[in-house]
């Protein structure tokens, strides 16, 4: 119903544009800084005035993979660009959004979008849950994004060292039942644990495992479906490296 997970590119070149952040810095120090609801000092509505920096947004699903791997480029060689940050781009979010992306990814702190992906306000449209596991919240929440926004790429990002994963491995090894919301998830990701491996083995095995039964529950949904046949959406899996900080894809 789908295609494979595609490759993301994984050597774009590194933007090393000075961060939005700095201009917004430099023009603190020269009395221009916005305070407040709308309120300037010294350069009256100069900053309000200053467009949007242009910046080409991804329309379709390849555009997107692109943006995000040259963004997590930048991230993982400390050479993030922040962007979409300023205040002309806050204000013109205001009069709606246009993300380019939409991501379900773990709760996990270590782990967000914006940040890993170096992506700003506008962007992204992210959903996080413990292991990525669907409810009817999440799914609906996801399916706003493609059929109300028309959001070409929809990502399940997984990662190294699951907390959610590993407790439903460790649990389905002794047997033990988990606090009732925590079995929850454990029920929802039980069904992906690759029993070919042991030990830490396991867990990382069916990290990815549970990355691609996400990903094919998201690909058989009627609606999603519906898009993923008309072209109009591409969902794929990825993982990211804690070690590494670096975002793959995962087939």
């Amino acid at each position: 119903m789908s295609d494979p997970a595609p490759h993301i590119p994984a050597d774009i070149r590194a933007d090393a544009t000075t961060p939005a952040r700095r201009s917004l810095l430099r023009a603190a120090l020269t009395g221009t800084a916005v305070l407040g609801a709308g309120l300037t000092v010294g350069a009256g509505s100069a900053v309000a005035a200053a467009p949007a920096a242009a910046r080409k947004r991804p329309t379709t699903a390849e555009e997107a993979l692109r943006e995000l791997s040259a963004g997590n480029r930048r991230w993982r060689t400390f050479r993030e660009k922040h962007p979409d940050e300023s205040p002309a781009v806050r204000q013109a979010l205001t009069a709606g959004q246009h993300p380019f992306a939409l991501l379900l990814g773990c709760i996990d702190s270590r782990v967000p979008p914006e940040l890993v992906f170096d992506q700003g306000l506008g962007d992204l449209m992210t959903v996080r849950s413990a292991g990525q596991v669907i409810d009817e919240a999440v799914l609906g929440s996801l399916a706003y994004g493609v059929l109300e926004l028309g959001i070409p790429l929809l990502m399940v990002l997984g990662h190294q060292s699951c907390g959610a994963v590993r407790a439903t491995v460790e649990a389905d090894e002794s047997g033990a039942r988990l606090p009732r919301h925590i079995q929850y998830l454990a029920d929802q990701i039980s069904p992906a644990i690759d029993r070919t491996e042991e030990g830490d083995a396991r867990v990382d095995a069916t990290i990815d495992a549970n990355i691609r039964l996400v990903r094919s529950r998201l690909a058989a949904d009627p609606d999603l479906a519906a898009k993923v046949d008309s072209g109009a959406l591409k969902i794929v899996g990825a993982r990211y490296e804690l070690s590494t900080q670096l975002v793959h894809g995962v087939s």
